[in-house]
């Protein structure tokens, strides 16, 4: 009996999201890339996955490209529609054979941008302050350098998360995995001023445990830190683009260009891979390269 494409389409992102435990964030996207291929299926008139040949797969990439996607884009979604078919192929004996057949785009070299350390004190002085935002803001950045977080960890750090006697916060990262982090002094003296004088003026009353709050008192979201960093450049007329992954690029790059070890920095920022922190030192590498070419007198 065949099996409805949209049938198995709901099991896996349940799959994904239950027995894979992955974060909200990843499971949308296998959502609106398994989606998408869907509606490719329907327009090109299939009904059933074991129909699905290496022709439509490559069609389907070819689409792809035709929309001006990013190479990484596309090799993001045809991990996904690869990662359904085997769960397809696991539960149902699909063939998974057309986009097993299917090569990855070769990605782009593309460096991760980071702020260097005068540009890092141009941000914290910008959000200096003894009102409730700014005492808010001020400390969201300290903890975000001091930790390297992802933002979305650091908006589910909790008020117990946070180990003053030790300096250490629980951090809940991919897949639920929990690691614990250091940070120094001056994301201590950020917080305990947060903490004492600001987040329960914040909270309006309000009761949660969420570390971060908003101006309604609200848990802070992920937009929302996006939004005030965002503020933080205008205020200290940085002209680059932010996006929050740049305070936790600056983090790894900073602890590598002092001397930090590759395994040190790859457990801070809770990484599966070694081949994920060691793009980090492609970064000081070519911050050495520029700065010898722009100072040494026969570069």
């Amino acid at each position: 009996m065949t099996v409805q494409p949209s049938i198995i389409r709901d099991e896996y992102i349940s799959y994904v999201r239950l027995e894979k435990n992955y974060s909200y964030h990843t499971v949308s996207e296998y959502e609106k890339d398994v989606d998408a291929f869907l509606s490719f299926l329907e327009v090109e008139g299939i009904t059933d996955l074991n129909d699905v040949t290496y022709p439509e797969a490559r069609l389907y990439a070819t689409e792809l490209y035709d929309l001006g996607l990013s190479r990484a884009s596309i090799s993001r979604k045809i991990s996904s529609i690869r990662s359904f078919f085997k769960f397809s192929n696991d539960r149902y004996d699909i063939s998974d054979s057309a986009f097993r057949s299917l090569h990855h785009p070769k990605k782009e070299e593309r460096l991760p941008a980071f702020f260097y350390e005068e540009e890092m004190e141009s941000l914290f002085s910008s959000c200096k302050g003894e009102d409730r935002k700014s005492l808010r803001d001020y400390a969201l950045l300290e903890l975000l350098y001091a930790t390297g977080m992802r933002v979305s960890e650091l908006t589910a750090v909790k008020t117990h998360d946070i180990d003053d006697h030790l300096g250490i916060v629980l951090v809940m990262g991919k897949g639920r995995k929990e690691r614990y982090v250091p940070f120094g002094s001056f994301a201590q003296s950020a917080l305990d001023a947060y903490r004492e004088k600001s987040r329960l003026n914040l909270m309006k009353q309000k009761e949660h445990d969420m570390l971060f709050v908003n101006l309604r008192g609200d848990p802070l979201t992920d937009r929302g830190v996006r939004h005030i960093l965002s503020m933080m450049m205008e205020r200290a007329s940085l002209h680059s683009k932010i996006y929050p992954h740049m305070i936790r690029h600056s983090f790894a790059t900073h602890l590598l260009a002092g001397g930090a070890d590759m395994r040190t920095v790859q457990e801070l920022l809770g990484h599966s891979h070694l081949s994920s922190t060691q793009v980090y030192t492609h970064i000081t590498k070519e911050h050495l390269r520029k700065t010898y070419m722009n100072t040494h007198p026969r570069a």
